[in-house]
Order: C-alpha cells, then structure tokens, then sequence
C-alpha cells in the first residue's frame, strides 16, 4: 500500500525526491493511517483545486485497501 501511495504521488510532483510516507499502526477502529510528506512548493499539485486529485488519491488507496481487507486513511503533510 505503501509503494502504490508513492508511485501515485511521484508522478504528480516536481521534487520526486522529497517524497515520503510514515505509516502508523493500525487504530482501535481498524484503520492504518498514511502519512504523505512532499515539498512545500508541490503541495499544491497533490492537492489540487478545491481538493480533487486528494480526493482521488484516498479514493484509489481505499479502493485498492478494500481489495485486502484492510480500512486506511491518507493525510497529507
């Protein structure tokens, strides 16, 4: 889940390298919550007007979480 999270995002920045996800444990409720760093001045590319491609990105990682079973969250740094 990890690697499909940064292989979404690298294609969207500027700064590819600055790229990079914390995961943490699971919460009481199920969910596993990613934590997605990019450079200042690419944060508006991840986000999109008015929150489009965010949404697309937690739309595609809860799609592809659900294909395993799993509950995830993604928020953006």
């Amino acid at each position: 889940m990890e690697a499909l999270l940064i292989a979404i995002v690298k294609g969207l920045v500027g700064k590819p390298e600055d790229v990079s996800v914390t995961v943490d444990e699971k919460n009481e409720e199920g969910i596993t919550v990613y934590h997605l760093h990019v450079a200042e001045e690419d944060m508006g590319r991840v986000i999109g007007k008015q929150g489009r491609i965010a949404k697309a990105i937690r739309t595609v990682m809860r799609a592809a979480a659900a294909r395993q079973d799993e509950k995830v969250q993604v928020e953006i740094e």
